[in-house]
């Protein structure tokens, strides 16, 4: 049964490539080609740290203009997000997107101009491989759709799950995964299997013309470099919030308190 419910941290392969962020776009210029100009051109990637910021700068600007602003300054845009303004002003001139002394930046503008920098003026077609607990979650999660993102089909190899309905989208047996990736003009995937099989998904995928994968497999997947790949595992968040929640219960111990005093 190829579900994934969360439990059974496996250990990725220590034979495999570590890639939990590596997407590039490869086009040549020759010598003779002149430098990019100012915004770089959509075959030259941002930096990967502007990137992760990009739609959280994308949200303020959502509620900016719900509370009804024309503009914002970049203090006001690094307070929304708990960044630093300076850090601000440098990613939104990798976007060319300076805006004016004393003013600020334009709400409406700056938000079109990120949301086309981030390819959310299109929409994309998303199959998610995986239907246990945390696959039906995210085949049931309306956010993905608002953003532009439709999962229009799934796939397991349970076949008691085919043909259930996720939102939109139908289960489909493993086995179909090719032709219907092909069929449904299927660009990006979700992976939300169990880690022993989640490499398997990845190549299946890749095969099948998909370039995009977010993985929510508790292991490493190795792919092509040509391939982006991303990584959301829970548990290990859950980890990391861990090691601060015991730290936080020493510091405050009467023994620690006590040592300090």
């Amino acid at each position: 049964m190829m579900t994934h419910d969360g439990g059974g941290m496996a250990q990725a392969n220590g034979n495999r490539a570590r890639r939990a962020y590596d997407c590039r776009v490869t086009t040549p210029r020759g010598p003779s080609s002149p430098p990019p100009l100012k915004p770089a051109p959509a075959n030259r990637l941002l930096p990967e740290a502007t990137v992760k910021r990009l739609p959280l700068y994308l949200r303020a600007l959502v509620d900016a203009r719900d509370d009804g602003q024309v503009t914002i300054s970049s203090d006001e845009l690094a307070a929304r997000v708990q960044a630093n303004a300076a850090q601000v002003r440098k990613d939104l001139s990798y976007l060319g997107s300076y805006g004016t002394r004393g003013i600020g930046y334009d709400v409406e503008l700056l938000h079109q101009h990120i949301n086309r920098q981030l390819g959310l003026n299109r929409e994309y077609n998303v199959a998610l491989v995986g239907v246990g607990n945390l696959g039906q979650a995210l085949g049931h999660y309306r956010g993905f759709a608002e953003k532009g993102f439709h999962v229009v089909a799934a796939f397991d190899t349970d076949p008691e799950k085919v043909g259930w309905r996720l939102g939109t989208a139908v289960v489909h047996p493993l086995s179909q995964l090719g032709p219907v990736v092909r069929e449904e003009n299927i660009t990006m995937a979700l992976i939300a299997t169990p880690a022993a099989v989640a490499q398997d998904i990845a190549d299946r995928l890749v095969a099948a013309g998909v370039m995009s994968i977010l993985n929510f497999a508790p292991t490493v997947l190795n792919v092509d470099p040509s391939v982006c790949v991303r990584k959301v595992d829970l548990a290990v968040e859950l980890q990391i919030l861990g090691y601060y929640e015991h730290s936080r219960r020493v510091t405050d111990s009467p023994s620690a308190v006590a040592s300090a005093g």
